[in-house]
Parts: structure tokens; C-alpha cells; sequence
């Protein structure tokens, strides 16, 4: 209760609207969540795999089991965002990641490993994203987009600098010790924030979404303006929201397939650790940059529009990927790539949203996300 009246002092007295307060330290658990994210993985690969004698495929199946584990951990975790509220759940998803992250430094066997990091992409899958993003759309209904976008630039920012950062340790210190740095950091970025200055919703600081500071609420304005607001029953009832569910399934399929082996990938096309790194990192650079995009896009424009331009730009990136032949090109179609994973980021949670608004949506999401996991896996 002190943690909420601090935060309930700072929501009626900033300068500014809290909403963004809450993007940005959402934001904070999205950016630490990527030490459990493929990119930074792709990083370790060659080597824990000199080291210990594990295949790459054996390695990616720790990606597998933590998206099958998500199957049921996304439901649980949509359903205790809208129960005991967001905050709590990324506090716990945030403690745990930290700890599953410092024990891969100690891993020696690979049932240790599928453990410990499938615990981690359990974690990266399903409470931190729904929790972090489900917040946010209850802060926000007619700036939706830009919220969103920039809550998940924080998350490619992640995906930019945690590889790069990881494949300099890596160089220095070896991959134990960087392990151990990436639980701690995960800690040191987001625990804290989250703890202080998460609200669950703009009411219960008597504000309204998309307010400014110290408007209160009259006469249910949000109601008002946040017009569909369906319960899971009404929701699975609907074919729109299955066909939305497979298809965002299927293009993380294609992003996660090629997040993980992508630094491994441009090795074997003979690029230095340094430089896969960095084409690698690229990808999170657009990702985040086209964020901010794809948040003022599905603004303005038919959401299924928007979300057919994401899947084009991911099927001609990927089909550009047997083309590398050198860091210049890896760069660039990487580039290409970062752009598509920052639609299928941004666009999904805003048009849940949008379509079944706020009420429940964490539940919604937590039922939908298994098509994510599924994907990943």
C-alpha cells in the first residue's frame, strides 16, 4: 500500500501524463526480458557448444521447451494480469528470469540447460510481454499505437544491445561469466521500476486513458470511450480472434526460427563473431526504430492492412537470407528483417486491444499466446 500511494502521489503530480510512467518502466522489463531472447542465445551458441559438445539443434531445443511450457504458462499469466494485476506478475517474472539467467553459467549437462533456459523463455513468452503490454492498453485508448510502439522499442533495444553486449563479454570474460552478468543485469534494470511505479489502471489513480494531468474521471468518460469490452466467453466465440491468433503464430514461427540460428548462421558464412554480432544487433536496431512505425500506422490505417505489409516484409527479408554472402549484406537484410519483428511486436497487442478492449484482456491475450509459444517452439 506505500508503494501505491507513492506512485498515486507522482501519477497526480507530474507534469506530464502518467500513462507514459507506465510505458516506460513496461518498457524497462521488456528490455531486460531479452536476456532470455533468441537473439542473445544465437550469440552464445558456438561457444557453449565448443565447450561443452552440444550441436546447435540440441542447444535450440531449450527455445522449444520453454514455447511448449508457455502453452500453459500464457493462459495463467493473462488470467493473474487481470486478477492480482500486471505489476505483480513482471515482478515475479522479472525475479525469476533474473535467477534462471545467472544459473546458465553454471549449467553442465544439457537436461541442467533445457531446464534452466526453458524456464527463462517461459518467462520471456508469456508474464512479462502480456503483463508489460496488457498495462499499457489500459492506460491508453486513442494513443494506443504510439504507446505500444514505444513500449516495444525499449524491447528492440534489448534485442540490439544485450547480443552485442554478450558478445563482448563473451571475448573477455568467457560465456559463464557472462551468464551470470546478464541474470544480474536483468535485476539492476527492471526489478525496481516495476516494484515502485507500475499502476494497474488510470482509475485507480482517478485519472482517465489518454488524460492529462489531474483530469478525474466523470461519469464513466472511459467507458465511454473504450466502446467494445468483451469477456473471454463472448471473445472465443469469435472467428476473428482465432484466424488473428494462427496467423501471428505462424509469422513468430518464422521470426523465432530465424532469431535463433541467425548469428550462428552469418558464421558459417564465414563473418567474424564481431560482425555477426553486430548484423545480429542491426536486426534489433529496426525492430526498434520501425516500432514508433508500426504503433502510428495501425493508428491511422485498417489494422489488417497493416499486419498483411508485416507479413510481406518478413517473407521477402527471409528470402533474402540465402543471399549473404558478406557483412554488408548481412547488415542490410537483417535491417529488412529488424523491420518486419517490429511489426509483428507492435500490431497484435493493439489490435486485441482494439477489437476486445480492456476488461479481460489479459485473460484474451493469455489464451491466444499459446499460438505464439507454439510458433517459437
Amino acid at each position: 500500500s506505500e508503494l501505491f500511494v507513492i506512485a498515486s502521489f507522482l501519477a497526480r503530480r507530474l507534469p506530464f501524463y502518467y500513462g507514459w510512467v507506465i510505458v516506460a518502466v513496461s518498457g524497462c522489463s521488456m528490455l531486460a526480458r531479452n536476456a532470455a531472447g533468441s537473439l542473445t542465445l544465437s550469440v552464445f551458441f558456438y561457444p557453449m557448444s565448443r565447450d561443452l559438445g552440444w550441436s546447435r539443434t540440441v542447444m535450440a531445443g531449450g527455445s522449444s521447451i520453454g514455447g511448449l511450457l508457455s502453452i500453459l504458462g500464457s493462459p495463467i499469466s493473462g488470467w493473474a494480469s487481470d486478477r492480482i494485476g500486471c505489476k505483480w506478475v513482471m515482478v515475479c517474472g522479472i525475479f525469476v528470469l533474473g535467477i534462471s539467467t545467472f544459473c546458465l553459467g553454471l549449467v553442465r549437462n544439457i537436461h541442467t540447460f533445457y531446464v534452466v533456459y526453458g524456464l527463462g523463455r517461459l518467462i520471456f513468452i508469456g508474464p512479462i510481454p502480456i503483463a508489460a503490454s496488457v498495462v499499457v492498453s489500459r492506460w491508453f485508448i486513442k494513443k494506443r499505437g504510439r504507446a505500444t510502439g514505444l513500449l516495444f522499442l525499449f524491447q528492440s533495444l534489448g534485442m540490439a544491445v544485450l547480443p552485442y553486449v554478450a558478445a563482448l563479454f563473451i571475448q573477455t570474460n568467457g560465456w559463464r561469466d557472462t551468464w551470470m552478468l546478464m541474470g544480474v543485469l536483468v535485476w539492476a534494470v527492471a526489478l525496481l521500476p516495476v516494484i515502485f511505479f507500475i499502476i494497474q489502471t488510470p482509475e485507480d489513480v482517478m485519472l482517465t486513458p489518454d488524460n492529462t494531468k489531474g483530469e478525474a474521471i466523470q461519469s464513466h468518460e472511459s467507458s465511454e470511450l473504450d466502446i467494445p469490452d468483451w469477456t473471454l466467453q463472448q471473445a472465443v466465440r469469435t472467428k476473428s480472434l482465432w484466424l488473428f491468433a494462427i496467423s501471428t503464430g505462424i509469422m513468430f514461427l518464422i521470426q523465432s526460427g530465424t532469431n535463433v540460428h541467425q548469428a550462428a548462421y552469418f558464421m558459417d558464412q564465414q563473418l567474424s563473431i564481431t560482425a555477426a554480432a553486430l548484423a545480429v544487433s542491426i536486426t534489433g536496431v529496426t525492430a526498434g526504430a520501425s516500432s514508433v512505425l508500426w504503433g502510428w500506422l495501425v493508428e491511422r490505417f485498417r489494422c489488417r492492412l497493416v499486419f498483411v505489409s508485416v507479413a510481406i516484409t518478413m517473407g521477402v527479408s527471409v528470402g533474402l537470407f540465402p543471399l549473404i554472402h558478406g557483412p554488408q549484406q548481412a547488415i542490410v537484410y537483417s535491417a529488412i528483417f529488424g523491420l518486419s519483428v517490429g511489426g509483428i511486436l507492435v500490431v497484435p497487442p493493439v489490435v486485441y486491444a482494439d477489437y476486445y478492449g480492456r476488461t479481460s484482456l489479459g485473460i484474451i491475450r493469455g489464451v491466444t499466446e499459446p499460438f505464439i509459444a507454439i510458433g517459437q517452439a
